[in-house]
């Protein structure tokens, strides 16, 4: 073997890396935005580009001293750096949530490491006043060997920690050569047992620093602020002391505090007056260090962070987090997310009203941190730690309780680790330190608790007492042995049920509560944002959480033929341990376009909601959600009145002043039109422009149904309105059949289920298949427990079968009664039904249904007719919840009013296909195509799903590319639907939601048209 063995030694970490330092960019003068673009810094130097490389599934096939000068590279690959050698197309990928991809046998690893050999060539050109060069890495995985021009230059780990080398003395005036070897796993793998795929290389930049000899090496900032005067303190340690002249600006760029320092130490600066920092206004200082021969640039922001009375405080204000765990992950590149891409989350995060980000579950690249700064985020910053594999260890005892207790054993709290662990939290606290967009320390993530995070947290809070630690695994633990959590600051948890919540502010509420992960967004979801912002909202302990995630993770592999993009997740690649899709749980789709629970999150968290409306005196009562700025100052409030989904009203409400988190009244006098479905909405628009945002940017709404004389909709009424027309309908009977026939149409009904077989309106044929009783959904994400009941009570299986039918026709009509059971194999009867069927001469056709469920079986996932109509009816209008899909535990995103779509539109395209596409409270939808049509319309709001694919090729399909449309446009008519939740890792769906009425009536109507 060429390298030595550190890559299995828990007391071999690093050789020859510098001191763990605060990030920050140097430049021979003051240069102005090297946040985003600190390549422009004449003390840079990136050597990111394309390297040399080969691929070796064994450590023990690497035999060739490579890195020597001189090696012939000539048969090498080429492959980017940065980036991840499996999306590159060597190794496989491999996705895995908490199991260890390899056996449990720390500190060892897999003896056949796969590893990468970089080999790369650069041209170096010495500057005479900075002649110190230092080499960085932000980010290799899991840990590497340097050399430059042959001379072994040191050894690192931790894949999301900088490493830097004092490479000065090796390298050369002219060409160099600098050659890595990456190793896929090592004894840092253990504790980087993340939920993600399981990628390899170098994913970060690579570039030299040039430094004078006499330069500073590292800063600390703190800060104490009182209303009148803000003193900022530098602690400064130099490579070799000189004197360096330290500035502070305003945003204007005046000076607001200038001293000097020449030795080690620290310098105190004040500043009257001071402009704090906040998410919605984030005032920076900029700090100047400049010395003879180097100048560094960074920002200051003045905020203050606070426990008082277990209520979270920040600048003195008790505040919310509302917030989202973010990995970084993109389709092509993988790990490898650049300012462009960091830019875009930030962007959508601001646009749907996020204000604090969590570094699940590692430190992210450092210019991340300085972005949040910019741009007015909080940050929850976590150390690159997480030991779950040992949670899943073979237990002969196999119980949650066994597993639970002996999960910190092996790691948590085995001494052996603790050099490892505490080097994690301190590279991330050394680094990080002067960014104040952070105000969380973190630990890590689902490791359980022991003796070595009471170190990390011990040494942590003694370092930095201005930050709040959080460590949602400590009470992961062995129960016979007493820890110490007093250097905890939160009490953390991930997926509680509301009960839970309100149990421990009843009965502890020692510390402020914070949902580190909640509302599991996995596909159709999550369905119960709305219940924990009113738990969030009701108790000043609560402060707030981390919606989970970000973004779904997979690796995209092209376009299929249909143009779709091929996403892969775990056993797409082969992969026999792997977690399926349980990576794709994200608010938005691996390229960023928004999930409908995005836009559900955006509109839950909007900056004001309406209190009251009494629309006979015109006072309104609204909210301030918002933390920092008035109403006024932040927010226009336009209004609209609305008849039947038609505007009848608008304006923009005169200007009010709402302090945060207070109520204020205005007066808002409307003529409330007497007849129709009346709803006042009020849209919150942006009022100035943000770094991130534009003016009149959509923040959220509100809307109010007002009462009047006749609140139905009147376009509802007309179709249910019987015709005046009376034609004779003949009946006709087969023992299996009955025939309807009028002048305009042609029915059958069978006797064998009760259920029309045949609509024929007009001489056209509106059915392709016969209509269905249907209770089974194509089970979502979310349903993947419940899912388990569902089948063992066999609904997805279910049919209907008619015990009897009969017709009476009188002038008005026929009417078919049946008494129908929906039944499956081996079980009982699901369901007894009372059906009958009006049908009028005119055609139209009133359902009516009493249905009881035998109270044995669980929830259903629905009710409802299942229509299969000719494809051709491709047009959709209805009034209802949209535009986007709704249910009844998930529509605060969409509003009441009338919408016109294709059918193919209405479709989510879930990358696992699942149910979508539904719309909540319902008065009618009409499908249609030009003149032809029908209608389905109930006195009672329902629910309907339009869709060219049936709930059966939904649930057989594994991606979204694979499915083919049906040759129907098929139309579900629900009564009710079960809620969505979030139970795919958090609770079961509430109670509320939950459709598990034992006996219920449906009824509505079916009207075919042919227009003019």
């Amino acid at each position: 073997m060429i390298i030595p063995r550190y890559y299995e030694d828990l007391d071999f970490l690093h050789e020859h890396t510098m001191p763990p330092r605060a990030y920050y960019i140097p430049a021979s003068h003051r240069m102005e935005d090297l946040v985003e673009h600190r390549e422009a810094s004449d003390r840079v130097q990136m050597l990111n580009g394309m390297w040399k490389f080969r691929y070796f599934e064994s450590i023990y096939d690497v035999r060739d001293a490579f890195y020597e000068s001189g090696y012939d590279t000539s048969d090498f690959d080429e492959i980017p750096v940065p980036g991840v050698w499996q999306m590159a197309g060597y190794d496989t990928h491999q996705y895995t949530n908490f199991r260890y991809p390899f056996p449990f046998d720390p500190p060892y690893v897999p003896q056949d490491i796969p590893c990468g050999a970089y080999v790369h060539t650069f041209s170096y050109a010495k500057d005479e006043k900075a002649p110190k060069v230092y080499l960085n890495f932000e980010g290799v995985d899991s840990c590497f060997y340097v050399w430059v021009n042959g001379t072994y230059t040191g050894y690192s780990q931790v894949s999301h920690a900088t490493s830097e080398f004092d490479v000065t003395d090796v390298i050369e005036e002219g060409e160099n050569t600098i050659a890595v070897l990456v190793l896929k796993w090592c004894d840092g793998s253990y504790l980087e047992d993340q939920d993600k795929f399981r990628m390899s290389g170098i994913f970060r930049d690579v570039y030299l620093l040039k430094r004078p000899e006499k330069a500073v090496q590292d800063y600390r900032i703190t800060t104490e602020i009182t209303e009148a005067c803000a003193k900022i303190t530098l602690d400064i340690s130099y490579y070799q002391e000189t004197p360096v002249t330290v500035s502070v600006e305003d945003a204007a760029g005046t000076v607001a505090a200038q001293t000097e320092i020449s030795k080690a130490g620290t310098v105190t600066l004040e500043i009257a007056n001071p402009e704090l920092w906040n998410t919605e206004h984030p005032y920076l200082y900029t700090l100047i260090l400049q010395s003879a021969d180097e100048t560094i640039v960074d920002a200051i922001a003045l905020r203050t962070v606070a426990i008082q009375n277990r209520v979270l405080y920040f600048n003195g204000q008790a505040i919310k987090l509302r917030g989202v765990n973010r990995h970084d992950s993109d389709p092509v590149t993988g790990f490898t997310v650049d300012v462009a891409k960091i830019k875009k989350d930030l962007t959508l995060m601001k646009e749907h009203n996020f204000n604090a980000i969590r570094s699940s579950h590692y430190p992210n690249a450092p210019y991340f941190y300085q972005m949040c700064d910019r741009y007015g985020f909080l940050v929850c910053d976590e150390a690159d730690i997480e030991a779950h594999g040992p949670f899943m260890l073979y237990r002969k005892e196999d119980t949650d309780y066994n597993r639970f207790k002996k999960w910190n054993e092996k790691i948590a709290d085995d001494p052996a680790w603790e050099s490892a662990i505490l080097d994690r939290v301190k590279r991330m606290v050394a680094r990080d330190k002067n960014r104040f967009c952070i105000i969380f320390w973190s630990m890590g993530n689902e490791s359980a608790y022991g003796c070595n995070f009471e170190k990390a947290l011990a040494w942590t809070k003694k370092y930095d007492p201005s930050r709040i630690t959080q460590y949602e695994s400590a009470r992961y633990r062995n129960y016979d042995v007493t820890y110490d959590y007093s250097n905890l600051d939160l009490y953390s948890r991930m997926y509680p049920a509301l009960s839970e919540i309100e149990e421990y502010l009843e009965k502890d509420g020692s510390k402020p509560f914070l949902l580190v992960e909640y509302c599991h967004s996995m596909g159709n979801g999550p369905g119960d944002l709305e219940d924990y912002f009113q738990i969030i909202q009701k108790d000043a302990r609560m402060c707030g959480g981390f919606v989970w995630e970000w973004c779904d993770h997979a690796v995209a592999h092209g376009l299929a033929e249909n143009g779709k993009t091929k996403y892969y997740y775990g056993g797409d690649h082969g992969e026999t341990i792997h977690d399926g899709n349980f990576c794709m749980d994200g608010l938005v789709y691996p390229d960023r376009t928004p999930h409908t629970g995005l836009l559900e999150y955006k509109n839950v968290y909007r900056p004001v909601r309406v209190v009251s409306y009494d629309e006979k005196t015109g006072r309104l009562v609204l909210h301030n959600y918002m933390d920092f700025d008035d109403i006024s100052d932040y927010t226009d409030i336009l209004y609209e009145v609305t008849v039947d989904g038609l505007c009848v009203q608008k304006g923009v409400l005169d200007e009010v002043s709402i302090a945060p988190h207070s109520d204020g009244v205005m007066t808002l006098k409307l003529d409330i039109p007497q007849s129709g479905k009346v709803y006042l909405k009020l849209r919150y628009q942006l009022k100035k422009e943000l770094s991130l945002l534009p003016a009149k940017h959509e923040l959220g709404f509100d809307e109010v149904l007002l009462a009047n004389a006749d609140g139905r909709n009147q376009t509802a009424v007309k179709w249910l309105a019987e015709a005046e027309e009376k034609n004779e309908i003949s009946v006709s009977e087969t023992d299996t059949e009955i025939t309807l026939k009028a002048s305009d149409f042609t029915y059958a009904i069978s006797k064998r289920t009760g259920l029309f077989t045949k609509l024929q309106y007009a001489g056209r044929d509106y059915l392709n298949h016969p209509m269905e009783l249907n209770i089974w959904r194509a089970p979502t994400d979310n349903d993947m427990y419940i899912r388990a009941k569902w089948e063992n009570a066999h609904f997805h299986e279910a049919y209907t079968r008619a015990y009897k039918v009969e017709t009476i026709q009188n002038q008005y009509g026929v009417i078919v009664m049946s008494h129908v059971g929906v039944v499956a194999p081996t079980v009982q009867k699901i369901l007894d039904v009372e059906l009958v069927w009006k049908v009028e001469s005119s055609g139209r056709i009133t359902a009516s249904m009493e249905v009881s469920k035998d109270a044995e079986f669980p929830e259903l996932p629905r009710f409802g007719v299942r229509v299969f109509f000719n494809k051709n009816l491709s047009e959709a209008s209805y009034y209802g919840m949209g535009p986007q899909e709704s249910y009844r535990d998930k529509h605060r995103a969409a509003s009441h009013g009338l919408y016109r779509s294709a059918v193919k539109d209405l479709h989510e395209d879930y990358i696992m296909p699942q149910e979508n596409g539904s719309h909540f409270d319902c008065d009618y939808v009409e499908l249609y195509n030009g003149r032809y049509g029908i209608a389905a319309v109930s006195e009672t709001p329902f629910s309907f799903q339009a869709s060219n694919y049936t709930q059966e090729m939904l649930a057989q399909a594994k991606h979204n590319y694979e499915l083919e449309e049906s040759d129907s446009t098929v139309l579900c008519i629900d009564y009710a639907l079960n809620g969505i939740g979030s139970n795919s890792c958090g609770p079961e769906v509430l109670a509320a939601y939950r459709f598990d009425e034992k006996e219920f009536q449906f009824g509505f109507t079916l009207v075919p048209y042919v227009k003019g």
